[in-house]
């Protein structure tokens, strides 16, 4: 769930945060899994893994540290007016 809907934005503590994060903003562009694979050039299988927080040792131990440290990633949808090219 996003943190703050109003604003589309997501903490992200663990691979469970990142993959709501990249599903929500998804869902808020309209996107299918596959029409966003298909943008991304990664296969639609994985980015559902993604989406229900599979994870990889290089993000553990990322997040592990940022939370070691109580710093927390957000992601934020920017509005589609403010976007540039993909």
């Amino acid at each position: 769930m996003p943190t703050n809907p109003s604003a589309r934005e997501w903490s992200v503590r663990s691979a469970a945060d990142l993959g709501r994060a990249i599903a929500g903003a998804r869902a808020a562009r309209g996107l299918t899994q596959a029409e966003l694979a298909e943008r991304t050039g990664i296969n639609r299988s994985y980015l559902a893994e993604l989406e229900h927080g599979a994870s990889t040792l290089l993000l553990e131990r990322a997040l592990r540290a940022l939370r070691r440290l109580d710093a927390t990633v957000t992601v934020s949808l920017t509005p589609e007016r403010e976007r540039g090219a993909p």
